[in-house]
């Protein structure tokens, strides 16, 4: 059974009643959504406020929801307007971000996972290397627009297909493939000046 027919097994369950159900769903994808609300909002002590909220609105609107799409895409679209939502209530900044107050570390965060990738080599040289190109990728997504970042988040970390991001951002699938296009231009740019000093090193 695919992710998704088990996803709308549990989905019919919850409209029947089934609280276990929806439990069942929240830990599946709660840390997917609490990730996906990370960057956006970047402040650690309100992503699972954020995320509790995007549970609860999914709860209420699920006997509405009517299965066109897969669910976590559905979640996800609840999620960024929870999110968005949360950031104007409080006058935020989106792109004031606590790496930039912590100094850029992002310890135990899934975008590690380009560090785990990156670290097989050898040498400690490598494993410095590694790190120092991670950190610069997380700074890159960082330092995108808001739309931009979300485009490739739900790409590259959420594995999201063109078709499910334009319906999770709600816009045209052409404007994803220009946003996405215009993250990896942006990132690849700021990893440029660093790939370029260590041209002879293995990646």
């Amino acid at each position: 059974m695919s992710d998704a027919d088990a996803d709308a097994l549990l989905v019919e369950r919850v409209k029947r009643g089934d609280v276990r159900a929806f439990e069942m769903l929240v830990v599946k994808y709660q840390r997917r959504v609490e990730r996906l609300i990370g960057r956006m909002v970047r402040d650690s002590d309100l992503v699972q406020d954020i995320a509790q909220e995007s549970f609860i609105r999914a709860y209420r609107a699920l006997p509405q929801f009517r299965g066109e799409s897969a669910f976590y895409t559905w979640l996800y679209r609840i999620a960024v307007n929870t999110a968005k939502k949360a950031l104007m209530d409080m006058k935020r900044d989106p792109l004031v971000f606590e790496s930039a107050r912590s100094g850029g570390s992002d310890e135990g965060e899934e975008t590690s996972r380009v560090e785990n990738e990156l670290s097989d080599g050898e040498t400690p040289e490598a494993l410095l290397a590694s790190k120092e190109v991670a950190a610069a990728v997380n700074a890159a997504i960082a330092a995108l627009s808001e739309d931009l970042r979300q485009a490739i988040t739900l790409r590259e970390i959420e594995g999201l297909s063109y078709e499910e991001i334009a319906e999770v951002m709600n816009c045209p699938i052409g404007t994803v493939r220009s946003r996405i296009f215009r993250a990896r231009e942006a990132i690849a740019t700021r990893l440029r000046p660093l790939l370029d000093t260590r041209e002879g090193e293995r990646w």
